[in-house]
């Protein structure tokens, strides 16, 4: 029988995990454009904004895992719903405080680390309740629909900031932030299945041993370490969201609109590319679909470091979202479909964790060689390392290249 694309919107318990999915997502870029504008409004300083992916990396990383340890520990629908709750009480503080004059920039870090803190809380617990609500043959469904679904508000979200800022003021971009974000926090309530992990049996242990047995989990899992390698290996060389400005001048000698078509360009790209993943639902060798999708990935690096018109580089930049998009969709069906219940959340903690670190390094990487030998050759770099990458994986981890859904 085939699969319907949509195949997972049959499941109900998946809708609301979806529905929650998206507006915490439309709640993340109201919460990081409101916050950043805010500071570069009161202060006028580039460095204070900038700081904010500082006070951000501090706090994601220690919650990250202590998020996929409770994600095992406790009750997921609970633990998403707290969170939500306190992205909500927080946002609506900060717009309270804006609209009566007392907000500082100190309070504004205080509440990036608070939400920064409690979006990673909810993340492993919702990706952790995916495999409950969907059966295994339309896991990759659900990956593909989410990551769809977080690039369409990728877009979706900054849209309604700039609607909301330009139509009024930062105070209510907060306010409704907030107002979103208790839709989010009440959503996981309406969830049928149990939320609690099966096995319950290292309840007893410390949160500080079940962390470290996640670690040693998933270092001797046959697979999930080489994806986790792979994803860091190409992100860390290549990350250029982050600094789409500095590409936009250095490869079209562009500003701010040629900034603004390169990432629609990449989120539309995305998008597709989570819609061709749901067209290879049916394709079992899910381990060589990453692969293949990691070294077109490098090549159309080349293509993006080497073209000098605006219009191609947004088909090339389109096709690197569309890439990636396939490879996070296989990646989080992997964790789903090869991790017990009782490690999932962990397992999801240290596959975000790696990610977001690969991020990071990835900034700094490109801003830094950028600023050496020029943008292009910077994403030639990228595209030589990428492929590096993949064909050492490819070699070295044996599991990967055999790895089957059934």
């Amino acid at each position: 029988m085939q699969t319907k694309p949509w195949g997972a919107f049959l499941y109900r318990d998946y809708r609301v995990l979806w529905a929650t999915l998206v507006s915490s997502a439309i709640v993340l870029w109201m919460r990081v454009l409101g916050t950043a504008q805010w500071i570069l409004d009161e202060t006028g300083s580039a460095y204070l904004v900038g700081l904010i992916g500082v006070v951000q990396l501090v706090v994601q990383i220690p919650v990250t895992l202590w998020a996929g340890t409770l994600a095992d520990r406790m009750d997921r629908k609970r633990l998403m719903t707290l969170a939500h709750g306190a992205t909500a009480i927080t946002l609506l503080s900060i717009g309270i405080l804006n609209w009566q004059g007392l907000l500082t920039p100190t309070l504004i870090y205080l509440g990036i680390a608070i939400t920064a803190g409690t979006h990673m809380l909810a993340s492993p617990a919702r990706s952790a309740l995916i495999p409950i609500v969907i059966p295994q043959k339309d896991l990759l469904l659900a990956a593909s629909t989410d990551t769809a679904s977080q690039n369409a508000s990728a877009i979706a979200g900054p849209l309604l900031f700039a609607f909301v800022a330009v139509m009024t003021d930062l105070t209510l971009v907060f306010m409704l932030g907030g107002l979103i974000a208790l839709a989010s926090a009440v959503l996981p309530t309406f969830i049928r299945v149990t939320g609690i992990a099966e096995s319950e049996n290292d309840k007893q242990s410390s949160q500080l041993k079940q962390t470290i047995d996640g670690f040693r989990y998933v270092s001797k899992h046959p697979i999930l370490p080489g994806l986790f390698l792979l994803d860091i290996g190409i992100t860390a060389a290549s990350f250029y969201r982050e600094i789409l400005p500095v590409l936009a001048l250095g490869l079209f000698a562009g500003g701010a609109s040629a900034t603004g078509m390169l990432g629609a360009a990449n989120s539309t790209g995305a998008i597709l590319g989570s819609f061709l993943a749901l067209l290879l639902v049916g394709y079992r060798a899910k381990g060589m679909l990453v692969l293949y999708a990691s070294f077109a990935y490098g090549f159309i690096l080349f293509g993006f470091g080497t073209v000098n018109s605006l219009w191609l580089g947004m088909l090339m930049i389109g096709l690197l979202g569309a890439t990636d998009a396939v490879t996070v969709a296989v990646r989080h069906t992997t964790v789903m479909l090869t991790t017990p219940d009782k490690m999932r959340g962990r397992a999801f903690a240290l596959m975000i964790l790696a990610a977001q670190t690969a991020n990071n390094i990835g900034t700094i990487w490109v801003g830094a060689w950028v600023g050496t030998i020029g943008a292009g050759n910077t994403m030639v770099l990228g595209g030589i390392i990428s492929i590096t990458a993949t064909a050492l994986i490819w070699g070295l981890w044996k599991p990967i290249r055999e790895f089957r859904s059934d």
